[in-house]
């Protein structure tokens, strides 16, 4: 069947990529070997290579929705989504791994007996000293700074990616450290650990101890900062401002950034894509 992509009939072709369409990946294993095996034209190997980043698109498409319908979604597993819709043949592995040694390496420096500032100043040495993150500064709106995979090799990301981290290696471990949906400049903050266990939804300002700013290398801060920060971009102080976020907000928001990035970057294809996913997040 791959050989009739070959035929020059529209009409051939467009049965041959819908049938091709429905057994979805199965199908990309075949249409690789195919390309690498006969050779083709010029316009034979790009219908093999549109079609396996459609194949590929809706598979991921597919598995965002799914994402998005689960009550608590995981947040490793929505960024690395989003992760794909760039880089779709993207080996998790290294990411995974990586996560896991930081991940370990707090774990083994941290005990009860630490307050909530002790456990952070733990976590921000780990993290940005002995593993060297930081904010991209030099080129803050680059798309490379949102994808998780391109943050764990350079070790540069800006303020959400650099935030997700910070949650993937410190969530897992039972802390009680969450995002804030800042606007322009997203956080985190270290709840009283008595309110682990109550819906983010009823989570209130009162209940955050301390809050943190991985872009900055975790620096410490209370309410009155933000306070200042939003008299300064004239907003309202609203609770949500405040307050912890959902993992669907976080994505939501890492999907926003790339719309920006992709836009001002001159990448209206690519731009156009995310705000294919923003509708499905909304």
């Amino acid at each position: 069947m791959i050989s009739l992509l070959d035929d020059p009939d529209e009409f051939i072709y467009n049965e041959v990529k819908n049938k091709l369409m429905e057994l979805g990946g199965e199908s990309i294993p075949f249409l690789e070997e195919y390309w690498e095996t006969h050779p083709m034209n010029v316009e034979s190997q790009s219908r093999i290579e549109d079609l396996i980043q459609q194949i590929q698109f809706e598979n991921t498409r597919a598995e965002l929705e799914k994402w998005i319908e689960k009550d608590n979604p995981d947040l490793l597993r929505g960024a690395l989504l989003i992760n794909q819709f760039q880089y779709p043949d993207l080996d998790v592995k290294p990411v995974l791994e990586g996560i896991e040694k930081i991940k370990r390496d707090i774990w083994l420096e941290l005990n009860p007996n630490l307050t909530s500032f002790e456990t952070i100043k733990v976590i921000n040495k780990i993290i940005f000293e002995e593993y060297g993150f930081s904010g991209n500064k030099t080129n803050y709106h680059s798309p490379h700074s949102s994808f998780l995979s391109n943050v764990m090799e350079t070790k540069r990301g800006n303020p959400l990616s650099l935030s997700i981290i910070y949650l993937l290696v410190t969530q897992d471990i039972g802390l009680p450290i969450f995002g804030v949906n800042l606007p322009s400049h997203f956080v985190l903050c270290y709840l009283d650990e008595q309110m682990t266990n109550i819906h983010l939804t009823e989570m209130e300002t009162d209940d955050v101890l301390i809050y943190i700013n991985p872009f900055s290398k975790g620096t410490m801060f209370d309410k009155s900062e933000i306070d200042s920060f939003l008299a300064q971009l004239n907003l309202p102080q609203k609770e949500q401002f405040y307050s912890p976020c959902t993992n669907k907000d976080i994505i939501k928001r890492m999907v926003n950034n790339l719309v920006f990035s992709y836009e001002k970057m001159g990448y209206a294809d690519k731009a156009e894509v995310m705000k294919e996913i923003l509708g499905l997040l909304s």
